[in-house]
Order: C-alpha cells, then structure tokens, then sequence
C-alpha cells in the first residue's frame, strides 16, 4: 500500500518551509473548522509548535499530513479522534520503520 500524496493549497507552500501553520491556515488545509482543530490539541491528538494562547498556537508541517489523515480516517470510518490518532500513530511507525528497512538495505 502506497501512501496518497496530499495536495497543499498554493498559499501554504512558503509556510510548510517555515514549518509553522497557524490555527487557521491548519484548519483550511485540512478542510475543517478551527473549533476541529482546537478540540483534537485539547484531546492531545495534535501537538502545536508553541504553547501559550489559541491565537499562537503554531504547527509543524508534519502536523498537517498528521491532521488530514486523522480527519480523513474519522470521516472514512466514522472513528472517534483518538481512534483516528492511534490508527496515524501506527501508519507513521510502519512508514517510519519502512524508511528504516530501505536504508539498512
């Protein structure tokens, strides 16, 4: 199973070099409202960059295809978000423990 590339809207390029997404620009790459956002940082699903206030909140590009997978696998499946995190958790080890076979050889 190949992974599916994510299509990054053009106005977010120049921020994923910088590797910080605002609350905001997060909730519009991933098609969600804020409040989508907001609630799975809460629930400790996803982890922003800075602490402090809602309105500093700051996001690794990571987080990004870390966020649409979790959204996509609560619409797919009807998943509970912590449900949904687990499933990236795992998909992102298997990815990572892929890279880590390709590279021993």
């Amino acid at each position: 199973m190949s992974p599916t590339p994510i299509p990054v809207p053009a106005d977010l390029v120049e921020l994923l070099d910088d590797a910080a997404l605002s609350l905001q620009q997060l909730a519009r790459a991933c098609a969600m409202s804020p409040d989508w956002v907001h609630t799975r940082v809460e629930a400790g699903v996803l982890q922003p960059l800075a602490g402090g206030g809602v309105a500093e909140w700051r996001f690794a590009s990571s987080t990004l295809v870390r966020a649409r997978r979790i959204a996509e696998l609560e619409h797919t499946y009807d998943a509970d978000p912590q449900l949904a995190a687990l499933a990236a958790d795992l998909m992102e080890e298997v990815a990572r423990l892929r890279r880590e076979l390709d590279r021993l050889g």
